[in-house]
């Protein structure tokens, strides 16, 4: 094993000579000890770094489901891994006393492809590198016009194009660099950060393009509090399980149900509230601007873009997951991990290309400067109707 195999998952299936398809439910408790092997053979009992390889065995009551066969457990997850090989001990206890009979019991280990991972490093490079080069060119056609010439839409693409460059991760080298947590820990928050933002940035264009007074407490803060709930729950989760897994690689989040439960629930509600909060300003936006041509203009444009993105994300989520997207293990179970690296390339490259298409609309027009300086007859230009002065192209 190397970093490049990224993490490691031990799965066990068991099977039974159960007849006639009667589905029974059998608790049991598994316990699990890991020890690290470093390349030059040496054995390691504990591992200062990381406190799940050491000595302590790990013990977990689970309940295994049988009826023609059993379902899948996962037995451990290591987040990173530290060492060339790993020696790992299984013991079952309470399976002896089952009026069925286990046949057999089949241990599966999965991770990533090191070809996967060298595919995705590069395409992260990629994407990274043009986020850099459209950042700078975006930045540097504004440099001309006053911040008060900036159109809404051009001020939040200025945002969001920074937080892009985060979404892609310019820290990533370090899980392969470095055995920690850490870096997985902070992708983990520079997506959120970055999806909850775009969030937001949909929240404020549909209200912000009919209105013009914008203060903090009536205009943002009821949105920041909607998404910011969505960006608490996106991180709390992501750190929970990691914390838990670190202090013991048996950790499985579907086992804790109260906790799990209790976010799933939250997690919905909150996705519902900003759904309904979307649609009433995207009905109300289009109700009241719908007969003047350049603010009908922005919102096809605004709204085209942002179905193609979600029509895009909701065909691939289909395709890949199901009906397993609303099930428990759509969080952070093996399914959840891509296949191939088209899969990857297509949900990673849909959002970046979409801020590139962005930065390109509402990037100033050559002749954006001349128009600021010498306008048109207020009575013939249609940039008369908005409420700002939009240099775009």
């Amino acid at each position: 094993m190397s970093t490049f195999h990224q993490q490691l998952w031990l799965i066990a299936d068991i099977n039974t000579d159960s007849q006639g398809g009667s589905r029974f439910e059998q608790p049991f408790t598994v316990s699990v000890q890991i020890r690290g092997l470093k390349s030059d053979q040496e054995l390691l009992s504990t591992a200062p770094k990381n406190p799940e390889l050491n000595s302590q065995t790990h013990n977990r009551t689970r309940v295994l489901r049988c009826s023609h066969k059993c379902d899948d457990l996962i037995l451990l997850h290591l987040g990173y891994l530290d060492y060339y090989r790993y020696i790992i001990t299984i013991h079952f206890y309470g399976l002896e006393g089952s009026k069925f009979h286990f046949s057999d019991i089949i241990f599966h280990f999965k991770s990533y492809n090191t070809s996967f991972t060298n595919t995705e490093i590069w395409i992260r490079f990629t994407f990274l590198f043009l986020t850099f080069i459209v950042t700078c060119v975006y930045a540097h056609s504004l440099r001309k016009f006053s911040m008060r010439d900036w159109s809404f839409e051009q001020r939040w693409i200025t945002l969001l194009l920074p937080l892009l460059i985060f979404y892609n991760d310019p820290l990533f080298p370090l899980t392969f660099l470095v055995n920690s947590w850490v870096p997985g820990m902070f992708d983990a928050i520079f997506q959120a950060s970055f999806l909850c933002a775009l969030l937001l940035f949909w929240l404020c264009i549909y209200h912000g393009v009919r209105q013009t007074d914008r203060r903090f407490m009536r205009f943002y803060l009821p949105k920041l509090v909607v998404v910011g709930l969505i960006w608490i729950s996106a991180v709390t989760i992501a750190s929970w399980q990691e914390y838990n897994e670190l202090q013991d690689p048996t950790y499985f989040y579907r086992l804790d149900t109260t906790n799990f439960t209790g976010f799933k629930i939250f997690f919905f509600i909150v996705g519902g509230l900003y759904l309904l909060y979307l649609l009433y300003l995207l009905v109300r936006a289009y109700a009241e601007l719908r007969a003047m041509p350049y603010f009908d203009l922005r919102l096809k444009f605004m709204t085209f873009l942002m179905l193609v993105v979600l029509s895009i994300s909701i065909a691939i989520t289909a395709m890949k997951f199901g009906a397993a997207a609303l099930q428990d293990n759509f969080v952070a179970e093996i399914s959840t991990n891509y296949e191939n690296s088209i899969e990857f390339v297509a949900f990673y490259g849909l959002l970046n290309f979409y801020m590139y298409t962005m930065a390109f609309v509402y990037s100033p027009s050559k002749n954006a400067q001349y128009e600021t300086n010498f306008k048109d007859n207020p009575a013939l230009s249609m940039l008369n109707d908005s409420d700002e002065e939009v240099h775009y192209g």
